[in-house]
């Protein structure tokens, strides 16, 4: 079996070629940055370029796309909402128009966000609950979906989403939470540092490790119904304030915490819970521990701090 993974070279991307070679899937790539696995066929391509995106797709004529490439920064879409909205949506869309023109019909997992619901009105948050985006994002995120459904309605596209919550783990950039505090607690343990600047670290959310999330997507794209929208996230939540004091005791450190009001988000969710229910029907369960996640992210930074 054939799989494009779009955005190869992000965070997501190296980990989900990993598991997907391991399943014996030939993996193909496209990204705007050079990619750097020598078991898999890539070009550089920008998918808000139609035609080099239909040129790629032609050449790997894939059983499975896995649709990761996109903006995925909450701060960054309000400074770039043109950009984010150029990337999330027509991008999509230009790889769903590309299987049209080319009438192949491969699976496809849209990646997509659970930013789309906003502040939630009950936890755990399930796939019928109301979308409320709060941010460019969010709502680039909630396009991505129509476009995506609307294929499989008129095309028969058979489009799989996936609303992904927090996900993490080593090589993630550092303008995320989890390994931003990775980084400054190593920091403070190599006496680089002395203070931790944070946001408002009682919010909670579903934290998931991205090795057990890019299991998820395999299983979506091959057991997800066409059309159908599945939650993928751990069905748990730990406060920011937890994901510091486990990072500070793996490090045996101490510091001083010190809110920066640049770090605090308006209309900030207090906790984000989802139910994973639908997914898990479909065979997967995370196994990962978070605390091993954290020791690893740590880990990570000593090494690079």
């Amino acid at each position: 079996m054939r799989a494009l993974i779009t955005g190869i070279s992000g965070f997501v991307g190296p980990y989900l070629t990993k598991a997907l070679l391991s399943a014996g899937y030939d993996v193909y790539g496209l990204d705007r940055n050079k990619c750097e696995c020598n078991d898999c066929s890539c070009v550089s391509c920008d998918i808000t370029d139609s035609v080099a995106v239909q040129r790629a797709i032609a050449d790997a004529k894939p059983d499975f796309i896995f649709h990761l490439a996109g903006q995925s920064s909450v701060r960054r879409s309000f400074d770039e909402p043109e950009l984010t909205y150029k990337i999330n949506v027509e991008g999509t869309n230009n790889i769903l128009a590309a299987l049209v023109n080319l009438n192949i019909k491969p699976k496809v997992l849209v990646v997509s966000s659970a930013d789309v619901y906003g502040e939630p009105e009950s936890l755990p948050i399930d796939e019928d609950a109301e979308l409320s985006p709060k941010s460019p994002y969010a709502e680039s995120r909630v396009e991505q979906e129509e476009i995506a459904l609307r294929y499989k309605e008129e095309y028969g596209i058979p489009v799989i989403i996936s609303r992904s919550f927090s996900h993490t783990g080593p090589g993630q950039p550092a303008n995320f939470v989890c390994p931003n505090f990775s980084k400054q607690v190593a920091l403070v343990k190599k006496g680089k540092q002395s203070v931790i600047k944070v946001g408002n670290i009682d919010v909670k959310r579903d934290f998931t490790d991205v090795r057990d999330m890019v299991k998820a997507y395999r299983i979506l794209a091959e057991k997800g119904a066409a059309g159908e929208i599945y939650n993928a996230g751990s069905g748990k939540s730990y406060s920011l304030r937890q994901v510091l004091d486990i990072l500070l005791k793996e490090a045996n450190t101490e510091a001083k915490i010190e809110q920066d009001p640049s770090r605090i988000r308006k209309k900030d969710p207090q906790e984000i819970l989802g139910d994973n229910s639908k997914l898990s029907a479909l065979g997967w369960r995370p196994e990962i521990p978070f605390e091993k996640t954290l020791k690893d992210l740590l880990a990570y930074w000593m090494e690079r701090a």
